[in-house]
Parts: structure tokens; C-alpha cells; sequence
């Protein structure tokens, strides 16, 4: 079942309130986010509710630093979708806007969990905080939950094999350092660019490679370069393929982008929302002299993601 998106907390039909949530940022959706998930849905079990999370839109680093450079791992619609294999009924995705930063943590308890969610349970994260300034903990949500009628749980610390916390900054870590593998380990799936395709300057289609042509919008950068990709079209179909990623030194590109020539394929995807799975790093961005040697190099990238597609 799709996951049902709620995005205010105020005046909500009964049937909208009463869940064992979890509430964070939950960009990623990654192992350790699933971790508080998982706590969460412990609770709903035993309490017989439904699950729920609570994330914002934006994101609260995106609202307190407006200038700062992209960073998200996903969109909501892909939040959405992560979340639903979890057992999640129901995403609670607020706007984070100047009336939720002043809030305390207490009136965030109360306001926006105890009376507007009428929440039986919340979940976090070890190193939860909340409220303006940050000065909540999971042990303040406690207390809180005592006072107002609901239990509330932390999650422990997931770490990798090297004791490394699991974590959205190591997954941009990964990404910018090209290690597809690592950050595919720690979301538990590939890392997936999700965008509409838009008219770029057809410099492919002359060369005998059409691209399908995504801004990045609000996507953190991965390493620029050229990756092995799989990407799914709106009618489910999954394609492989070879994407570069960036600002085309070449041509400079002022705005990066992610240009992806889908193998066998034929169509008009212009204006049709697609997701991008970069599976593999290849190689970093290049200047090449001339169409010619460029197209030599395409093809040689093709051939490398075909070989790591099809292993």
C-alpha cells in the first residue's frame, strides 16, 4: 500500500491521529533511519496503531541556512516510497517554517505531537534533538510523553562493520567521493536521482547518443564523472544506461546536470519525471579535443557500464 502524506497537524480527522510514530529528518530513509523505524513500528504493534513517521519540508538546515549549498539525498515523493516497504501507513510531512523553528521543545511535544498528531508513541534517534535551539533530547521527549500520555523510545547507534555511525553525512561522504558501494550499503539501495527531463542543447543526438537531460535541483552533488545507471520510466520499465554527471568542462555547462543515454531505448521523454539509480562511478569529468574523440570516449564509458551492469 502506498504510504498516505499528511502535510499539516492542525484539526486532523480522528482517523489521522493515534499513531506510534517516528519522528526525524529521515533524509535517506537509510539503515539507521530504519533502525528508528523499526522501534516504532515495535510499538504500534503492541499497541495495535498504526504507523506513522514525522519528517519536514523543508528541511530545517535548508530553512535556517537558505544559501547553503544542495544537500538532500531525496525528494518526499521518494521518502514516500522508502518508507512504504517499512510498513509505514503514514508520513506526517510538515512545513518547517518560521512558527515550527520558534517553537520549544515543549510546545512541539505538546502542539504538534500530544494535541495535533494525538500521538500513543514516539520513536527517535539516539542523538535526537528538537525544539528552537535544539534543546530537546530523547530524555526530555520522555518526559514530555509521561506528562501527556505517550511512551516514547530511542533507537541505539547503528554502526558498519568498521564501527562507523550510519549516517546521511557518511552517505554524502560516499557520494562525493564516487563510492556508489558504500553509500548504496548504508541507504540499503542504490542512490537515485529523481527529476524531469528537460531540453538540453542536443550536442548527444548529433554525436549519435541522445540523452535524457535532469537538473539536480536540490540534490547534494556527487563526485562529477561519468557512472553506470539504471533508470525507471514512468511506465515501470528499467533501463541501463550510461549518465554523465556535472558541468560538462567541455561545453561549461553553468548549471550541473545529469545527462543519461539509455541503451536500446527510443522515445520522448521530454516533461516525463524519471529516477536514476547511480550505480557505479566510471570515471571523473574530462576534456576531450574534439566531437570525435568524445564520442570515442562515450563509447568506451558505454562499453565499462555495460560489462558493470551486466555483472
Amino acid at each position: 500500500m502506498p504510504v498516505r502524506l499528511i502535510t499539516d497537524w492542525r484539526a486532523l480527522p480522528a482517523d489521522d491521529r493515534g499513531a506510534a510514530v517516528a519522528v526525524g529528518a529521515f533524509d535517506g530513509v537509510h539503515r539507521g533511519h530504519q533502525a528508528v523505524i523499526a522501534e516504532a513500528k515495535t510499538a504500534a504493534d503492541r499497541l495495535n496503531a498504526s504507523l506513522a513517521v514525522v519528517s519536514f519540508d523543508p528541511h530545517p538546515r535548508r530553512f535556517f541556512q537558505p544559501e547553503a549549498a544542495p544537500f538532500r539525498l531525496m525528494t518526499p515523493d521518494q521518502m514516500a516510497r522508502a518508507l512504504a516497504p517499512l510498513g509505514v501507513d503514514r508520513l506526517y510531512l510538515l512545513a518547517f517554517d518560521a512558527e515550527m523553528a520558534g517553537m520549544s521543545d515543549r510546545d512541539f511535544a505538546d502542539q504538534v505531537l500530544h494535541q495535533g498528531l494525538g500521538i500513543v508513541h514516539a520513536a527517535v534517534g539516539f542523538d535526537f534533538t528538537f525544539g528552537k535551539g535544539r534543546s530537546g533530547s530523547p530524555q526530555a521527549l520522555a518526559d514530555y510523553g509521561r506528562e501527556m500520555g505517550f511512551t516514547v523510545s530511542a533507537a541505539q547507534r547503528v554502526d558498519d562493520a568498521d564501527g562507523l555511525k550510519l549516517s546521511s553525512s557518511a552517505v554524502r561522504e560516499a557520494l562525493k567521493a564516487g563510492d556508489m558501494d558504500r553509500a548504496a550499503a548504508i541507504l540499503g539501495r542504490p542512490f537515485a536521482i529523481q527529476a524531469e527531463v528537460i531540453h538540453g542543447d542536443k550536442r548527444g543526438r548529433e554525436i549519435g547518443v541522445p540523452t535524457a537531460n535532469m537538473a539536480l535541483g536540490d540534490y547534494m552533488r556527487p563526485a562529477y564523472g561519468v557512472y553506470a545507471t539504471r533508470t525507471c520510466l514512468p511506465d515501470g520499465r528499467v533501463v541501463d544506461g550510461v549518465s554523465s554527471l556535472g558541468v560538462r568542462p567541455m561545453f561549461r555547462t553553468e548549471e550541473p546536470m545529469l545527462e543519461a543515454w539509455l541503451f536500446d531505448f527510443s522515445g520522448d521523454l521530454y516533461g516525463q519525471t524519471l529516477e536514476t539509480d547511480l550505480i557505479a562511478f566510471l570515471r571523473p569529468e574530462a576534456t576531450f579535443d574534439g566531437l570525435d574523440a568524445l564520442k570515442a570516449q562515450i563509447d568506451a564509458d558505454a562499453r565499462a557500464a555495460r560489462a558493470v551492469l551486466g555483472a
